[in-house]
């Protein structure tokens, strides 16, 4: 009987041990290859590279408004899968509503050096940032960020050090521990984590107008938690409910998501800088 405890102790030491160490790959899924040239996905777009405070080069995209601009710029953080050349149709449909948009990929992602971790996606993020506000000269009011589910998280902390126009949140989780526990019920996953993210600490210190946008039969992020996040704002939140699953194409880049960043364009132009 005491053998048998004693196995099940060294198997579960053994299990958690495994984790901790590979912690990251059950976090983030790069699709590490490199992405085409801008202008092969996406007419009119072009490649620059953002250069992150420890020394690193990303590649990103710039697409430009079409049709008549409406002077706001996007600056859009993936999720934790894929490149940015999946997010080319969400981009696309944005220039469509007159914004500029950057997609950009994070350190070990679509062909960029590194290896991702969450101090490492807030450097990349931060880079992204600087290269919109000093080299394309975009006020900050003047920009919306956009997070995608992982990106969410990474945007949210951005917005404590450097307030945007506007914020749109998508399919966020309100910490890490939390999503992750509700995959790995069996396992004591805030103890065990090195990555926390913790987005509704972030989203209560950012007083700027905010939309969060979520999927009623999102299996990943459950839905209570996105729409957590929003009642954790200071003011108040626009809450668009989509139904549809976390990677279904209505929460990529489908009508409702697209004239939810209208609204929220609509709101900074009535509500005037962030504080």
């Amino acid at each position: 009987m005491k053998q048998a405890a004693l196995v099940v102790i060294v198997v579960v030491g053994v299990l958690i041990a495994v984790i901790w160490a590979f912690q990251r790959r059950l976090i983030y899924f790069p699709s590490a290859a490199p992405v085409p040239r801008a202008h092969h996905v996406i007419n009119g777009a072009r490649d620059v590279t953002l250069e992150t405070s420890d020394g690193l080069s990303l590649g990103a995209w710039l697409v430009p408004p079409r049709g008549r601009a409406n002077g706001l710029s996007i600056l859009v953080a993936n999720g934790n899968a894929g490149d940015r050349s999946l997010r080319a149709p969400l981009a696309e449909a944005l220039a469509e509503e007159g914004f500029a948009v950057l997609l950009f990929d994070y350190r070990g992602y679509g062909g960029n050096p590194g290896d991702p971790s969450e101090e490492g996606l807030a450097r990349d993020v931060r880079a992204a940032y600087r290269f919109l506000v000093q080299d394309e000269l975009v006020e900050p009011e003047q920009l919306i960020y956009f997070g995608e589910s992982l990106g969410a998280a990474v945007v949210s902390k951005l917005a404590t050090e450097h307030p945007p126009g506007g914020l749109l949140l998508r399919s966020p989780f309100t910490n890490l521990a939390d999503v992750g526990s509700v995959h790995y019920p069996f396992l004591p996953v805030s103890a065990l984590l090195r990555e926390h993210y913790p987005v509704i600490e972030h989203v209560r210190r950012v007083d700027v107008p905010l939309t969060v946008v979520y999927g009623t039969g999102d299996s990943i992020v459950p839905p209570e938690q996105s729409r957590a996040v929003a009642e954790a704002a200071p003011g108040d939140a626009a809450v668009v409910a989509i139904e549809a699953d976390h990677n279904d194409p209505a929460l990529l880049d489908g009508s409702h998501l697209i004239a939810a960043v209208v609204k929220l364009a609509e709101r900074m132009r009535r509500s005037g800088p962030p504080s």
